[in-house]
């Protein structure tokens, strides 16, 4: 097995904004945000949904999970990153920098 490492690690990002105007719409967009919850995805913003993978092939697993449940209406976008590009990225509130805090602890067993 190749050991896990900071450019093999994935991370999975979903990005969508979804029409919230009528109770149908809004129930879409629930249920949407709820599947990918189930799925191991967790809210890194509003709209934007991350998920730790230990590899490529797992990032694409649940790549093609979030491509059947799109919805019929709306936008979604969905970028796989490496884990050393995900912990470049600088994070700010306001104009203070804000250290990036991954939701997720890796452990390797040996």
């Amino acid at each position: 097995m190749e050991r896990l490492n900071e450019y093999r690690v994935m991370w999975v990002m979903v990005f969508f904004d979804l029409p919230t105007e009528t109770k149908k719409d809004r129930k879409i967009y629930s249920d949407f945000r709820k599947k990918m919850l189930k799925d191991g995805f967790v809210m890194f913003q509003f709209s934007i949904y991350i998920r730790h993978c230990p590899s490529r092939e797992n990032a694409d697993v649940h790549i093609k999970r979030v491509k059947k449940m799109l919805p019929e209406r709306g936008h979604v976008g969905i970028i796989r990153v490496t884990d050393k590009q995900f912990g470049e990225m600088e994070l700010f509130i306001g104009k203070s920098p804000e250290k990036v805090e991954t939701p997720y602890l890796q452990l390797e067993l040996f």
